[in-house]
């Protein structure tokens, strides 16, 4: 867990509290953290999810790892150190969006499976829904698919601490859905995305 810096700070509690933000929209918050290699369909799971949330009155919004990296963590590289810090970073912002009454998807290929342990930690301690979501691809489809041509810079040695090649990627052990985008449709990855929402219910039947 990251130390906590500054001193003489606490918590300032308000009137309105969770519930009540919940109940102004009509929905409850959770984050779905879709975690896999590069090319995986992360992103592209998210966008379809998202879209079928907003045809339901669902209001959800997507932490991609590539937008976020272009603002709040624009700071940060791929070492081993600063991914960590990424993944907090984001962990932290998903939780305030989850406390709004949102449902939040987080595209992060996220490789350490510490990092995602302490997220799901973050949310438990506040009581908030955590779904780990491993969309799974085995590497030479994911190579075949190569949409940014990353792993073809990365096979050059033009790109160093690339997961999958010359840095690893830790697969989840239990997560709560796993996706197999080699084998799937998009469209029956969203489907099994939603049946699980409503198991859990987090959406209506």
């Amino acid at each position: 867990m990251t130390e906590q810096k500054a001193t003489n700070v606490h918590w300032h509690e308000g009137e309105i509290q969770r519930e009540h933000r919940h109940q102004l929209l009509g929905q409850q918050g959770a984050t779905l953290w879709f975690t896999g290699l590069s090319g995986s369909g992360k992103s592209t799971v998210a966008v379809a999810l998202e879209e079928e949330l907003f045809k339901r009155g669902k209001l959800s919004y997507r932490l991609d790892g590539d937008n976020i990296r272009l603002g709040i963590n624009k700071n940060l590289g791929f070492t081993a150190e600063d991914r960590t810090e990424n993944i907090r970073r984001i962990g932290e912002v998903a939780k305030l969006f989850v406390d709004c009454g949102v449902i939040v998807l987080t595209s992060f290929i996220s490789p350490y499976r510490a990092d995602r342990d302490v997220v799901r930690a973050l949310h438990a301690a506040s009581g908030m829904p955590f779904i780990e979501v491993f969309v799974d691809c085995e590497l030479a489809e994911a190579e075949k698919r190569d949409p940014k041509g990353l792993y073809k810079k990365a096979r050059a040695g033009q790109i160093k601490n690339f997961t999958g090649i010359d840095d690893p990627y830790e697969a989840p052990e239990a997560p709560e859905i796993h996706l197999h985008t080699d084998r799937m449709t998009l469209a029956q990855e969203v489907d099994m995305l939603i049946h699980d929402l409503t198991r859990r219910g987090i959406l209506s039947a």
